[in-house]
């Protein structure tokens, strides 16, 4: 996770026994949507540059069916805006999601602001799609 311009200073090792000494709170958050609506919302001028950065856009478009990945990102959002417990109140830029091979959380503006009041140190998001359906899980750990 990258809070815009800087990466997180918190990462987690295998290291069970770093568990032990460090206090820390879980929340996740998790979405899912059917493809379907989010063909019919690329329909709709603005939806793009709405809610997906220049990079997402060009990533999405750049896939065999573009609609498959614009739903995962949209859900990767929902789910990180739920996980941080600011549900849907930030702008859907704030929330990038970067990415591949492994898909990461950059936030900005006021969401990174709201990360940092909750003290989160880490996102983990993980994307899915079939045919119809996207989803998306994002955990978040926080300094307790």
């Amino acid at each position: 996770m990258i809070l815009k311009g800087r990466a997180s200073r918190a990462r987690f090792g295998s290291n069970v026994s770093s568990w032990r000494t460090s206090v820390m709170a879980v929340r996740v958050g998790t979405d899912l949507i059917e493809i379907d609506r989010v063909v019919r919302a690329l329909e709709r001028p603005g939806f793009r540059d709405r809610c997906f950065t220049e990079a997402e856009q060009a990533y999405c478009e750049s896939r065999r069916n573009p609609a498959e990945s614009y739903a995962a990102r949209f859900c990767g959002k929902e789910a990180v805006g739920k996980a941080l417990g600011c549900g849907v109140r930030f702008t859907w830029k704030e929330i990038e999601i970067v990415g591949p091979p492994k898909p990461g959380v950059t936030l900005s503006g006021r969401t990174a602001r709201w990360a940092e009041k909750v003290r989160m140190r880490e996102l983990d998001v993980s994307l899915t799609h079939s045919h119809t359906m996207a989803g998306a899980t994002c955990v978040a750990s926080l300094e307790d």
